[in-house]
């Protein structure tokens, strides 16, 4: 399977982090390039859209030979991206017309966007923490980077592209990494969990991981935005700049801390894991207008892949089962009606009388759908040991 591992660049000098940044303006502006050309002629495949504007790309925006190989297959990459988010619907809300404007303009780049380099021009020593990397101003050798232990371990493992990445002043690589994924043994049973706003999540076991904190500092970071942007100020616009993506980076360690903890569960007592399939709730669900900002900020689906490649990493399996009525049905007797749900938290079955926390109800509602998914679709699956 593959993940990613990201470490930070500690430029030598200022001509080190200028030639840096110089390199991602000419890669991203030499992108452009390639994308007009792209659009305006219908090349998407990389040897074609190659063939047409490499020498230009060499020419003009001083690429080496494999920098402009590169932005090449950057710009094909993005179109097969919005042709596959095109075909399979994801564009949001207003999709029709995010679709037309996608295809009327060419792919457009920021000039400080990523820009991914292989091994001929990047090259890593891992027991010296340097990196030697191609850049508009020549090569660059012996640039430290630091990163956690476990992003050490990872880099052992690295295989193919690297991205640049120019962050608030910084620079980062982020590695891909290829680790052998274990086997998927055979559950005895699954964990469902149920995903929600109020609380995160809340497992078949009765577990419940309460959103109350992180709701509680998204309105601080919400309140403290709103004032900050009405002042007006210098010194307000260097606050909200020292404090933007503060809170995305405290909603994913977060999730990370949730899944890890629901892996661990499943992998402890050889079960797998359920998760509902919420993907397109956004558009099917009508809220407030004072709960717009709460729905519109629940990262589920962050959340849900998170635990999906923990899940792989551990050879837990993984089920997605479809979320209609999990709140609204009885998990002791089955009985389905809107009433059951007399609140947010409290569950009363009108059939067999059964109270029980919501979303714990609901949760036992996955665990049993993915067992029954798991059944449907691993008759002639082989019976392995978990780890």
């Amino acid at each position: 399977m593959k993940i990613v591992a990201q470490v930070k660049l500690l430029p030598a000098s200022a001509y080190d982090a200028d030639a840096l940044a110089a390199t991602l303006r000419a890669c991203n502006r030499a992108a452009n390039h390639a994308s007009s050309v792209a659009f305006a002629k219908d090349l998407k495949r990389r040897n074609v859209l190659q063939g047409e504007v490499y020498f230009a790309l060499k020419a003009d925006y001083d690429l080496g030979a494999q920098p402009a190989v590169r932005v090449v297959k950057k710009v094909c990459d993005a179109y097969a991206t919005l042709k596959g988010n095109i075909k399979a619907g994801n564009l949001g809300r207003e999709g029709s017309k995010r679709r037309l404007r996608a295809e009327s303009k060419p792919i457009a780049f920021r000039e400080d966007a990523a820009q991914p380099f292989d091994d001929r021009i990047l090259t890593w020593n891992l027991d010296a923490r340097t990196v030697s990397i191609w850049t508009v101003a020549g090569r660059i050798k012996h640039i430290p980077f630091v990163c956690s232990a476990q992003a050490m371990k990872l880099l052992a493992s690295r295989k193919g592209e690297s991205d640049l990445v120019l962050r608030d002043g910084k620079f980062f690589l982020i590695a891909t990494v290829d680790l052998p994924e274990p086997e998927v043994f055979e559950p005895d049973g699954f964990l469902g969990v149920d995903l929600g706003i109020v609380n995160i999540a809340t497992t078949s076991d009765g577990e419940i991981m309460a959103g109350r904190r992180l709701n509680r500092y998204r309105r601080r970071h919400r309140d403290l935005r709103q004032k900050l942007q009405k002042k007006r100020t210098k010194s307000a616009k260097r606050a909200l700049k020292r404090l933007r993506r503060r809170e995305a980076r405290h909603a994913a360690n977060t999730n990370h801390v949730i899944a890890k903890q629901l892996v661990a569960t499943a992998e402890r007592t050889s079960r797998g894991i359920a998760l509902e399939d919420l993907s397109g709730i956004r558009q099917r669900v009508t809220a407030k207008k004072d709960q717009r900002a709460r729905l519109h900020s629940w990262a589920f689906a962050q959340l849900g892949a998170f635990v999906e490649y923990k899940a792989r990493r551990a050879g837990v399996p993984v089920v997605f089962v479809d979320p209609r009525n999990t709140s609204r049905q009885c998990s002791e007797c089955k009985h389905t009606h809107r009433t059951n749900r007399v609140t947010q938290a409290r569950f009363v079955c009108r059939s067999c009388g059964a109270v029980l926390h919501a979303d714990h109800n609901g949760s036992r509602n996955i665990a049993h759908r993915g067992e029954a998914v798991w059944k449907r679709g691993a008759v002639n699956r082989p019976r392995t040991s978990p780890r």
